[in-house]
């Protein structure tokens, strides 16, 4: 087996990895009615296409990146992605129309997946079971910290510069993290570990895949859990400053939920070794729905107070951003529990999908903004309820 590296060192590193994923989303936000303002006056929702291209492009690349890290080895996929990341991260910086912008940023999350499917198979390479849950979700905390921060990076670049100015500063944060990668982790993947790439190996893993249920759940509700995240993510800078005027506090009130959020991460990592992935997984499925309808009943009745409408909103989005926390490592390390010899492939084939899934999701969400929250909260009700009852009936089976 691998030898391992110092646990903090190798959460530090993982999470500053995926952290590219996190700096690629919420630092535009603040600058998304600039862009809207220059590349599409006549529709400015088109703007929100921003965040949900760069979730597709990720996605489609996930089809890749994985089964080619089993092949190859997880650092010379990891070093290719970068190149097409910082290719594509150009291409955005210098994009005179929004179409060739949302182009790029397919491309952009093309080389985004290696961060993603690849660093979750190196996790996979020397974690297994609760020790990966655990793993994941202290990345993940520190991961969830990102967010907190990206959108008061990008606020602070709009100050000294423009909305481009952001990409510069993308393309300095992923040469240092991917540096940091490339030169300081060992290979994961012994030579003697690495499967061919191969039509005929692909299809021999994802006849497997197909097999195991349990993948299958984990893969449709990670995609349901992340089309709530990214419908959240993209319509709450309109929501901020349309529903309840406070754009100019929005990267503030951001970076509060994003913190508190990683919570979530944190709670898991403490609890998953006492009541199990699942129990946790169906815990936390079952309060988002009734926290979610509680809130839409209010809403819907007029019996919502005016005083409470915004803190209320707050405090929704930081359980809509802690779920994942406490739903998604555990959701990876179910699946891949007993897929250890094809890691790269099931993490590339459960995060492509459900990555794609998501996009597809919440793209609709966004566009459907008509100035108050309920399109988003709809969305979220619907798809976690989804997610709650996939989980449920297969925890159902097992007793």
């Amino acid at each position: 087996m691998t030898r391992r590296p110092a646990q903090a060192a190798f959460v530090a590193m993982m999470a500053m990895l995926f952290a590219t994923i996190a700096l690629s989303i919420d630092a535009m936000l603040p600058a998304l009615p600039a862009i809207a303002a220059e590349l599409t006056p006549d529709d400015t929702n088109r703007a929100l296409l921003i965040i949900s291209s760069f979730f597709l492009g990720m996605g489609l690349g996930t089809f890749v990146a994985g089964p080619a890290s089993d092949a190859l080895g997880r650092k010379p996929v990891i070093f290719a992605c970068a190149t097409i990341y910082a290719v594509a991260t150009v291409l955005c910086w210098f994009a005179p129309s929004l179409e060739l912008l949302l182009f790029a940023r397919i491309v952009q999350g093309l080389g985004a997946a290696a961060p993603r499917v690849v660093g979750m198979a190196m996790v996979r390479d020397l974690y297994k079971g609760r020790d990966m849950a655990r793993i994941v979700s202290l990345v993940m905390m520190i991961f969830m910290i990102v967010p907190a921060l990206a959108p008061l990076l990008g606020q602070g670049i709009l100050l000294f510069g423009n909305w481009r100015t952001i990409f510069a500063a993308l393309l300095v944060f992923t040469v240092i993290a991917n540096a940091w990668v490339l030169l300081g982790q060992p290979e994961t993947l012994a030579p003697e570990a690495r499967r061919p790439f191969r039509a005929g190996h692909l299809w021999q893993s994802a006849v497997e895949m197909s097999r195991h249920r349990i993948a299958l759940i984990s893969t449709l509700c990670q995609g349901f859990g992340s089309a709530c995240l990214l419908s959240t993510v993209s319509s709450q800078q309109a929501i901020f400053a349309e529903t309840f005027g406070r754009i100019e506090t929005f990267p503030l009130w951001f970076g509060f939920i994003a913190l508190c959020a990683a919570s979530g991460s944190l709670l898991n990592s403490r609890i998953v070794m006492r009541m199990g992935m699942r129990r946790v997984i169906i815990t936390t499925y079952i309060g988002e729905v009734a926290l979610t309808l509680a809130i839409l009943a209010l809403d819907a009745t007029g019996l919502m107070p005016d005083v409470l409408a915004f803190p209320v909103h707050v405090f929704w989005s930081i359980t809509v951003f802690a779920m994942m926390g406490l739903t998604q490592g555990n959701l990876t390390a179910l699946a891949m529990e007993d897929l250890g010899h094809i890691a790269g492939f099931a993490a590339s084939m459960i995060t492509a999908i459900s990555t794609v899934m998501a996009s597809l999701l919440a793209a609709p969400v966004g566009l459907a903004f008509n100035g108050t929250q309920i399109p988003l909260m709809v969305a979220v009700a619907v798809y976690s309820s989804l997610a709650l009852g996939l989980v449920g009936s297969h925890s159902a089976r097992k007793v």
